[in-house]
């Protein structure tokens, strides 16, 4: 005769047996300590508002322009109105320099983990072209541009994963948004585009950008995640912050 399992054996096997749904998610390593990280510059038309860290590198703190700095004492790290958090370049005093190639080399390491990810849930999805779409996790591939025209809705738990592989470039259309569901965070979406990234007039994007080029926010845009990009990062009355 077998014996009765306890409850808390079962509660454990329950969550032991619980996974995650769509692919791993991109290791950011040191790269996901900043908000905003750019190899080419960073520019804001005032007031925008960025929560947390924003470095440049390996270019100099001269590429960090709209911001007002106002630079620390002990020369490792500058100050703005705009960040809450710290912002910094490349010329600054040591260990930032180093800190901030570490960072650079997590960030293209990441991105091209995200590119290199295979066989997607779906390729080239309606052309590109998404309105009103609602996805579940998932890794979607296009060897297109993507546009988001009105709204794209992301349904699943606070565990689950979406990679969105893009071989071209990536528009959000002026008041265009992202919408999360059930649970689903910002942290575990990630977008990994190879050209650049455009967010119109008010438009909101979720999720981590990994971009092989520029990432221009228009006036008013926001984003609730990271932007990661390898060349620069435009602001113009911005928000952007991890959630």
């Amino acid at each position: 005769m077998f014996s009765a399992i306890p409850q808390t054996l079962i509660a454990l096997l329950m969550i032991s047996s619980t996974h995650a749904a769509g692919p791993a998610v991109i290791n950011l390593a040191t790269a996901g300590s900043f908000t905003i990280l750019a190899k080419a510059g960073v520019s804001t038309v005032p007031s925008s508002l960025i929560t947390g860290n924003v470095g440049v590198s390996p270019i100099a703190a001269t590429a960090l322009t709209g911001f007002s700095l106002t630079k620390a004492s002990a020369g490792t790290f500058a100050t703005s109105a705009q960040v809450v958090g710290q912002l910094l370049a490349a010329d600054f005093t040591s260990p930032t320099p180093s800190t901030l190639t570490t960072a650079v080399l997590d960030m293209q390491a990441a991105f091209t983990d995200g590119f290199g990810r295979a066989s997607p849930t779906s390729l080239n999805l309606l052309g590109g072209i998404l309105t009103s779409q609602t996805l579940a996790p998932g890794l979607y591939k296009w060897t297109s541009a993507v546009t988001v025209t009105t709204s794209l809705t992301l349904k699943g738990s606070a565990t689950d994963v979406w990679i969105f592989q893009i071989q071209n470039g990536l528009n959000y259309a002026s008041g265009a948004k992202t919408v999360l569901s059930g649970g689903a965070l910002s942290k575990n979406i990630f977008w990994v585009v190879s050209e650049s990234v455009t967010l119109g007039t008010t438009s909101l994007l979720d999720g981590v950008i990994l971009a092989a080029t520029n990432v221009a926010l228009l006036t008013g845009a926001s984003v609730n995640g990271r932007i990661l990009a390898q060349t620069a990062v435009t602001l113009q009355m911005s928000t952007v912050k991890p959630v």
